[in-house]
């Protein structure tokens, strides 16, 4: 990043281009460690760009520092070449110096950011289809803590579903966390062979909106027993969160009351020939017209009661009080929903949520891969997932042989949670998933396991050591492969940026992947132990340094570090 802000810096001085619009790409080694394409300059003062970037080349030498060796022009492409001896130094010492804080921004400002994620029905026990949304949301989270932001993660608790009153329906008090799948299950398939069941439904909202006591015991009881039950598992996978926001807390009359007089302002708003309160969303720019046949948004019932998203459209609001940076993950599925609501909120005057849409986790099926359904009981279990993760955990590290001591439940724990974690976050968000065991826990792959394996071969290395005393680093004739570590080493505080700023979680497994190739590139290439004085301790050095970042990665992805395998 300092060697970036200092070719920015001149480009700047001789174009005058801002350096916020100045982009640096990272070519092919051969090309230098940097490049700038000026074609952008090319369509500004409509000249040839490799005339351009021959002109900028004569210039711009002197206008850098004596870090930057050789600067080229190549193809419309102005080539920096770093001094290796200069980046090697100052990178290593740079991550050994700031450690674990190595790739934050630390913003100074320390701005505050809310978080809104995983948000599944209190209804039964967390199935994969939907940990996709609590991982994102997790590896968020730990990235805007990374860079300094006071972050609040959020848990938006749906407790007067449908669904919800589904189980009240069916309950008889004493259900377990264990037993509510199954009871839900069994009232879905009441309700459509029995259609005056869901009659009975309404009536239950009926009485939760009116505060009846009895109603909202039954409730509290049902949702209090899945909120700890989804709490213990969720945490299994180290997910954690700060405030749990109930729906209930929305049924007040007067807040969603004076939400529908202020959209009745608008013009916008009116009843329907069924008595309910709609929301006209036509001519908004929000691309309703291609997406639904009505852009027009049902906000009560007939009898003047809200629906769902008038409570979420009052929450959302408090949401934004209290935080700039404001995000919310949320399936694929709810992408014209999260549309309307952001609609609504413009109407209103209020500003919206950053959001995040991911793809669904599949059921591989005979039939083929296929969505999973609470409803329907066709799921995997989260905590039956994670006990056979650690099961294949276990059998694989038993077939690798181990010197020493090592505790195998606990590295298989490490394991199993580190490529369930890494196996869902490593897929770009807007891509589905169906999770392959053989590839999650493959020690030799892009997966958790092979970073946990390289993380600890560079224990292994640093052990070997001892006490044995070291001279001083000679940073010179530096090896092609070493350097091309600490290129990549260099790269983090970028990419970790731009894993928050773009809101990709899968940025970050891209990077540790290729720092781990690199890393054992470097050791089947470089020796180490057996180096020549001062290289020994230079390499001791980068070993640490990359022992260092990859735990700052995996932090952040949440897959536990492990010293020994």
């Amino acid at each position: 990043m300092e060697v970036e802000n200092k070719i920015k810096e001149a480009i700047t001085k001789i174009t005058g281009l801002k350096k916020v619009d100045i982009v640096l790409e990272i070519p092919k080694s051969e090309f230098g460690d940097y490049s700038f394409a000026c074609f952008i300059l090319a369509r500004k003062e409509k000249k040839n760009p490799n005339a351009i970037a021959k002109e900028m080349a004569a210039k711009i030498k002197a206008k850098l520092p004596k870090e930057i060796e050789k600067v080229e022009a190549v193809g419309g492409y102005i080539n920096f070449f770093i001094n290796n001896s200069y980046l090697t130094k100052l990178t290593v010492n740079k991550i050994l110096e700031e450690k674990e804080k190595y790739g934050s921004l630390d913003i100074k400002q320390k701005d505050n950011a809310l978080i809104e994620h995983t948000s599944i029905n209190p209804n039964s026990s967390p199935h994969v289809g939907r940990i996709r949304n609590a991982l994102i949301g997790d590896v968020l989270a730990r990235l805007l803590k990374f860079h300094g932001y006071k972050t609040e993660v959020h848990y938006y608790v749906n407790d007067v579903s449908k669904q919800m009153a589904l189980l009240v329906l069916g309950s008889e008090g004493n259900e377990t966390f264990d037993d509510l799948l199954n009871l839900y299950v069994a009232m879905s398939e009441k309700m459509e062979q029995e259609p005056e069941t869901e009659k009975q439904v309404f009536e239950i909202l009926r009485k939760i909106e009116d505060n009846d006591k009895d109603t909202k015991a039954k409730l509290n009881k049902l949702v209090r027993t899945a909120i700890e039950g989804q709490i213990e598992i969720l945490s299994m996978l180290g997910i954690n969160y700060d405030f749990f926001d109930y729906e209930s807390a929305y049924l007040e009359k007067g807040k969603l009351k004076d939400i529908l007089n202020k959209l009745e302002k608008t013009k916008r708003m009116k009843k329907d020939v069924e008595g309910r309160y709609i929301l006209d969303q036509s001519n908004m720019s929000w691309q309703f017209e291609k997406e639904m046949k009505s852009p027009i948004l049902v906000l009560t019932r007939s009898d003047g009661t809200g629906l769902y998203i008038l409570r979420d459209i009052a929450y959302t609001i408090d949401k934004m009080k209290k935080a700039k940076t404001n995000i919310i993950v949320l399936g694929e599925d709810q992408k014209l929903y999260f549309k309307q609501l952001c609609a609504s909120l413009h109407l209103l005057g209020y500003q919206y949520p950053e959001i995040v849409h991911y793809s669904f986790v599949l059921l591989n099926t005979k039939q083929g891969a296929k969505k999973m359904s609470t409803r329907k009981g066709e799921v995997i279990l989260v905590s039956d997932f994670i006990k056979e993760a650690m099961e294949k955990a276990e059998k694989e590290i038993k077939k690798r042989k181990r010197q020493g001591k090592v505790d195998m439940k606990k590295v298989a724990k490490a394991v199993a949670i580190g490529a369930i974690r890494y196996g869902m976050t490593k897929v770009e968000e807007n891509k589905s998933i169906v999770f392959d065991w053989q590839e999650a826990l493959n020690f030799e792959g892009n997966s958790a396991p092979y970073l946990q394996y390289v993380h600890a071969r560079a224990s292994s290395i640093l052990n070997k050591l001892g006490k044995e005393k070291l001279q001083v680093p000679k940073y010179e004739k530096i090896d092609e492969k070493e350097f091309a570590l600490v290129k990549e080493l260099a790269n983090f505080p970028k990419i970790s940026h731009a894993a928050m700023e773009q809101l990709k979680p899968y940025l970050l497994c891209n990077y540790v992947y290729a720092l781990a190739q690199k890393f054992n590139d470097f050791y089947e290439s470089c020796p180490v132990i057996k180096a020549d004085k001062g290289i020994k301790e230079r390499r001791i050095l980068l070993v640490q340094a990359t022992k260092q970042v990859l735990a700052n990665v995996l932090g952040l992805i949440g897959v536990p570090v492990l010293e020994v395998m």
